[in-house]
Formats: C-alpha cells, sequence, structure tokens
C-alpha cells in the first residue's frame, strides 16, 4: 500500500492573508496593500485562534488533498495562490489563479495553462492594478480556455461582474 503524503504545511506562506485575495477577517477588510491584522509575513500571529471564516476553511490549491501543483508551486515561491474548481463553464470546472504580487510569474501561469489545457479546465488568472505605486483592490481578469470561454467572459467583465 502507498504512503500517503504528508500534508503540505502553510507557514511560512501568507500568501492567502496578505490581501491578495481580498477577504475580511473578523470584519476587517484583507486586500492588496492592507494584509490581515494578524499576519506577520511569515505566518499567523493568532493562528490557534483564526476564524472558520475565511482562515480555518479555507485551503489552497497548493495545500488540498490530492493538489497536482508541484512542490515549487507553493504560493510563497510560485507568487501565485490557486484555487481549483471555483465554478463551472459548461460543465467544466473554472479555476482560478490570484498573483502574489502584481502578475503571476510566466513559469507558474505557463505551467498552470498547460494543466488547464491537459485537464480540459478552464482558468481565471489575474494581475493587480496599480495606481500611482500602490496596489488597488482592481483586478485585471483574463481567460485562458477556449475562445467561447474567453469571449464569454470578457462580456460578463464588460457588464461588471465580478470574475474573480
Amino acid at each position: 500500500m502507498a504512503k500517503k503524503p504528508a500534508p503540505r504545511e502553510c507557514q511560512p506562506c501568507t500568501g492567502c492573508c496578505d490581501g491578495w485575495l481580498q477577504i475580511r477577517v473578523n470584519g476587517v477588510p484583507v486586500y492588496p496593500g492592507r494584509p490581515c491584522p494578524h499576519s506577520t509575513g511569515s505566518g499567523c500571529n493568532d493562528y490557534a485562534n483564526r476564524p472558520l471564516d475565511p482562515c480555518v476553511k479555507f485551503i489552497c490549491g497548493w495545500r488540498m488533498d490530492g493538489s497536482p501543483l508541484p512542490d515549487w508551486m507553493k504560493p510563497n515561491n510560485a507568487k501565485v495562490v490557486v484555487l481549483f474548481d471555483q465554478s463551472a463553464w459548461r460543465g467544466m470546472p473554472v479555476d482560478i489563479a490570484v498573483p502574489v504580487g502584481r502578475r503571476i510569474p510566466p513559469r507558474a501561469l505557463n505551467w498552470l495553462m498547460q494543466y488547464a489545457q491537459d485537464n480540459n479546465r478552464m482558468l481565471l488568472y489575474a494581475e493587480q492594478i496599480v495606481h500611482d505605486g500602490a496596489f488597488t483592490k482592481e483586478q485585471a481578469v483574463s481567460a485562458f480556455g477556449p475562445p467561447e470561454f474567453q469571449q464569454e467572459m470578457a462580456e460578463r467583465a464588460r457588464r461588471g461582474e465580478k470574475l474573480i
């Protein structure tokens, strides 16, 4: 019987805590440039008491059981947080990739696109918008998949729908 791999550990990664996912922690908005008040930059200063939602319930794609992401894709290394199966399009899973920083580095983005193509998955990925040298809450979202998927996502964005 094959030994189950040990669970992957978050720390020292704080990609989800540092605002890239734009969450609320105990009512406090967390967004690029405004990390969770408990983030130390290398962990959580109140990990044992972190709230159920979003913290305890959140499992990034790198940490989830059976993750297809290679070890080097840990968010603090690859500079991307991946969220698998966030929605579906025409019965196919839609994954989301959010940069830890301004944009997803080419190596990681290329890996994600190849994975999406090889596994018949759709991919939405973001780039953080910077204004006057500071991150904003805005993101430019791109779609990877068949032309119909890309067109539908572009139309949704034009209508003001939040894609990520």
